[in-house]
C-alpha cells in the first residue's frame, strides 16, 4: 500500500513539475500569407518581451498558462493562452487582422448635372461653356456672334495667379510625431498611474503599450486634453485588468 502511494505521489510531482517547466516558444506572425515584422510579443505573466524579425519570426520564453500578447499599430491586438499543445508544435503560427482604416470627413457640394466624356479637353470646354452661360463676357467683337463666347480671361487669370501663389507659399513642416506613452506621461503625473490607476511601476510601460494599440489613442495624439486623457486611461485600465484575469 505504501509503495503504491509513493508511486502515485511521484507521478503527480513529476507531472506538476513538467507543467511548470519554462520552455522556448518559436513561431511566426502572419496576416493571411504576409509575414509581419516589428510586432511586439509580450509575455503578460513574466513581462518578457521581444519583436518579430523581418520574416515575422519570434522566440520567447514561456510556460503553460502564460498569456502572450501581440501588439502592432497597424493590426488588431492578439492574445494567446499558452498550453502544452503549443510547445509540441514545431512552428507556432499567429494570425493578426488589419485595423479598419479611419476615413476623413467628406464634404459633398451640389454641382450642376453635366454629362462629360472621357476627353479632358472636351470636358473642360463643356465646363467653360456652362460658366459663360451664367456670366457672359461683354467684350466688343467677341460676344457679337463673330467668336462664340470668346476666351475666359477670368479663368486664365486665376490659373496664372494660382501658379505664382503656389511657388511663393513656404512649405509647411509636418509636426513631429509623439509616441503615446510619452504623451501620456507628460499629460498625467506619475502618482496618477500608481495611486489612481493602482498600477505597479513595472506594469506602467506594458499598460501604455496596451493603450497605444487602441485606435482611439490616435485622436488623443492629435488633440491633447488632460481630462480626456485621464478618462481614456481609466477606461483602458478596466480592460487591462480583465486581460490579466485570463
Amino acid at each position: 500500500m505504501k509503495v503504491k502511494l509513493l508511486v502515485t505521489l511521484s507521478l503527480l510531482a513529476s507531472q506538476f513539475s513538467f507543467s511548470q517547466n519554462v520552455e522556448l516558444l518559436h513561431g511566426k506572425v502572419l496576416n493571411q500569407d504576409l509575414r509581419i515584422k516589428n510586432v511586439d510579443v509580450i509575455n503578460f505573466n513574466s513581462k518578457e518581451q521581444t519583436k518579430t524579425d523581418q520574416f515575422g519570426v519570434f522566440f520567447i520564453v514561456a510556460k503553460t498558462n502564460d498569456i502572450l500578447v501581440f501588439v502592432s499599430k497597424s493590426y488588431e491586438l492578439k492574445r494567446l493562452l499558452v498550453n502544452q499543445k503549443l510547445f509540441e508544435e514545431k512552428a507556432l503560427c499567429v494570425f493578426m487582422d488589419l485595423k479598419p482604416e479611419e476615413l476623413e470627413d467628406v464634404v459633398i457640394t451640389k454641382m450642376p448635372s453635366i454629362k462629360l466624356s472621357g476627353d479632358k479637353k472636351y470636358e473642360q470646354s463643356k465646363l467653360d461653356d456652362y460658366a459663360l452661360e451664367k456670366t457672359p463676357l461683354k467684350i466688343p467683337h467677341v460676344n457679337d456672334g463673330t467668336i462664340q463666347y470668346g476666351m475666359d480671361f477670368m479663368r486664365i487669370g486665376g490659373m496664372l495667379f494660382g501658379l505664382f501663389a503656389k511657388e511663393k507659399e513656404p512649405k509647411k513642416e509636418a509636426p513631429p510625431k509623439i509616441e503615446f506613452a510619452t504623451l501620456a506621461k507628460n499629460t498625467c503625473e506619475q502618482n496618477f498611474f500608481t495611486e489612481n490607476l493602482k498600477l505597479k511601476e513595472e506594469e506602467i510601460e506594458l499598460f501604455l503599450q496596451f493603450c497605444d494599440a487602441d485606435p482611439n489613442s490616435k485622436r488623443l495624439k492629435e488633440n491633447t486634453n488632460k481630462l480626456s486623457m485621464m478618462d481614456f486611461l481609466i477606461i483602458k485600465k478596466s480592460e487591462f485588468q480583465n486581460l490579466k484575469k485570463l
